[in-house]
């Protein structure tokens, strides 16, 4: 009984999906109602997370953990999914895919993220995995009229079952050398010089590389953000990345932390090569979902780089930096979701032409946001890389510390660029000004946050300062 008290959550949102799908059957044309209970589901499912206990404690055999870190990054994960499938719902309805299994695959793939962040288990890691995955698969392909949303979902579940594959081979291979899943005691019986369980450890980096679309593991980025539902989109450019970051630190330093001669060399490769790549593939992009894709990649390689030195400031820095990326990545969908004339979305940067001159209010926070995207002082963004590059440079790590900020200031050229056409281009037809309250709400407060960030840094730094991995 003591156990079910900490599953809660899980449990809330597993009776949630299938009361979900009930009224989604038995009533006709109940999107709304769908939708806005998700939401609520939601909603009472932070209420569970937050009122759990702040020590550590672990369930089942020890393979499920419940601490501040989880309880952390669940809360995010949750949070985030309120406001994304608030932002969403003009778009499904105008695209004509108001479908009730839309917000029951997003609840579903929840599910299987929170199932992930308290993995303290290679089984339980999977499971989790799975059931985000098959959820994953689906949605982006959701738009099935549409023949690129169907392709997006083609590419994504086949490079995902082949990252999954490699995946679960390396954890085979971890099992086999140390005859057990759970972490901890993975930790103890880890011979460092066993060559086997080393290649166990690099293809689960492969596996889990592929889920942060870190280079060269990234191929599916681009397509599946452009050929997606833009709703889809945003879900995928916010949400999944919680997850693998979470598994990230906690695969990397509960139990490989002894091994970490052999895997450290991997991770600063990915990161710099995710640097480099974002930082010059997005220049030559005219579709923005596109450009955001690779601006993803590269800021995935910046977070990876805090987990490079091995250190607990390292790991903090890394989340700092991923609750900015999120926020400003909410305002940055935010705007494509305003891109709208007549009903139809846009989705090129040429549309954005003169923007400065129709909506200046919508200009100003597009401005905000990517000017935080390409790290300007005194914005949110700056800090977060700020941090990365201070725990980087306690380590060491020089050359790591110079590429990233070289990639900063060329990543810092295609967000000027977005800016130049907004500002000094010719104004085109102006876009649609009747948004929905959810999609202005998300706008605005990512915008603020943005801006308002360097006056009270500490109460982000406070909140994370407490989670102590190593």
């Amino acid at each position: 009984m003591n156990t079910i008290i900490y599953i809660f959550p899980e449990l809330f949102l597993s009776f949630s999906i299938m009361a979900l799908l009930m009224v989604g059957v038995f009533f006709k044309k109940s999107f709304k109602l769908v939708n806005s209970l998700t939401i609520i589901s939601l909603i009472f499912a932070i209420a569970l997370v937050l009122n759990q206990h702040n020590e550590t404690i672990k369930i089942f055999n020890g393979s499920y953990i419940i601490d501040i870190f989880s309880t952390l990054m669940k809360t995010i994960t949750l949070l985030f999914s309120i406001f994304v499938l608030f932002s969403s719902r003009e778009y499904l309805k105008i695209n004509n895919i108001e479908k009730i299994e839309y917000p029951i695959l997003i609840l579903s793939s929840i599910l299987g993220m929170i199932l992930m962040i308290s993995s303290y288990d290679l089984i339980i890691f999977y499971l989790g995995l799975e059931l985000q995955s098959l959820s994953l698969y689906i949605l982006a392909s959701f738009n099935r009229e549409n023949e690129k949303s169907t392709e997006a979902g083609l590419k994504y579940f086949v490079l995902s079952a082949l990252a999954t594959g490699l995946l679960l081979y390396g954890s085979s291979l971890i099992y086999g050398f140390t005859g057990s899943t759970n972490f901890e005691i993975i930790s103890k019986n880890l011979d460092p010089n066993d060559i086997g369980a080393v290649f166990g450890i690099v293809f689960i980096i492969i596996g889990l590389a592929f889920k942060v679309s870190a280079v060269p593991f990234h191929m599916w980025t681009p397509d599946v953000y452009e050929g997606a539902p833009t709703s889809v989109t945003s879900f995928f450019a916010l949400i999944p990345k919680i997850a693998a970051i979470t598994v990230f630190i906690r695969f990397m330093y509960v139990p490989f932390l002894n091994v970490i001669d052999q895997w450290q060399i991997i991770i600063v490769f990915i990161s710099i090569a995710s640097m480099i790549l974002g930082g010059t593939a997005a220049i030559g992009q005219k579709n923005i979902k596109r450009l955001m894709a690779y601006s993803s990649i590269g800021h995935m390689g910046y977070a990876l780089a805090g987990l490079a030195p091995g250190t607990n400031s390292g790991i903090q820095s890394t989340i700092i930096y991923l609750i900015i990326y999120l926020v400003m990545n909410l305002g940055a969908f935010g705007c494509i979701f305003m891109m709208r004339r007549e009903n139809t979305f846009y989705e090129n940067i040429d549309d954005l032409s003169g923007l400065s001159k129709n909506h200046p209010l919508l200009a100003l926070s597009f401005l905000v946001i990517l000017f935080s995207l390409a790290g300007i002082p005194p914005l949110a963004g700056f800090f977060a890389k700020f941090y990365i590059f201070m725990s980087v440079i306690e380590s060491q790590m020089y050359a790591l510390a110079i590429i990233g900020l070289v990639t900063t200031v060329i990543s810092a050229f295609y967000y000027l660029r977005i800016i130049k056409i907004i500002y000094f281009d010719k104004p085109k037809k102006p876009f649609e000004v009747n948004y929905n309250l959810g999609l202005k709400i998300s706008l605005i407060l990512s915008s603020i946050l943005v801006l308002i960030y360097f006056v009270y840094p500490s109460i982000l730094i406070d909140l994370v300062s407490s989670i102590k991995i190593i």
